[in-house]
């Protein structure tokens, strides 16, 4: 399911590193990451997320389960790989919940000063 070439991501990745290596006046966030995100049945999810915690060595995460976010990550540092698949009833609530964008206009917000 990846729509970016393998070689090209990587390539974006270390080009990126050398920019900011190179530019030490540009700032820089304090924790960021790469996400990846299984899609299909609930049993596809899971069973993706798992052969992805396999390739990792890691742990699938079940904190979130509460929210329906099944996922599982390998940190390097303050840099962040994650394979998380949202499963179908989490993805229909939030669409339910999120039904009526648009539908209001709130006054709009002043910017401080």
């Amino acid at each position: 399911m990846t729509t970016v070439p393998r070689a090209a991501l990587i390539n974006g990745l270390r080009d990126l590193a050398a920019f900011l290596e190179a530019s030490p006046e540009v700032p820089i966030p304090s924790l960021t990451g790469l996400s990846y995100y299984a899609r299909g049945t609930d049993t596809d999810i899971r069973a993706e997320i798992d052969a992805i915690a396999t390739l990792l060595d890691t742990e699938v995460d079940t904190s979130d389960l509460d929210h329906g976010h099944y996922r599982t990550y390998l940190a390097f540092g303050p840099v962040e790989y994650t394979a998380v698949g949202i499963f179908a009833a989490a993805r229909a609530r939030h669409k339910a919940e999120t039904s009526y964008a648009g539908c209001i206009d709130p006054a709009p917000l002043t910017p401080a000063a």
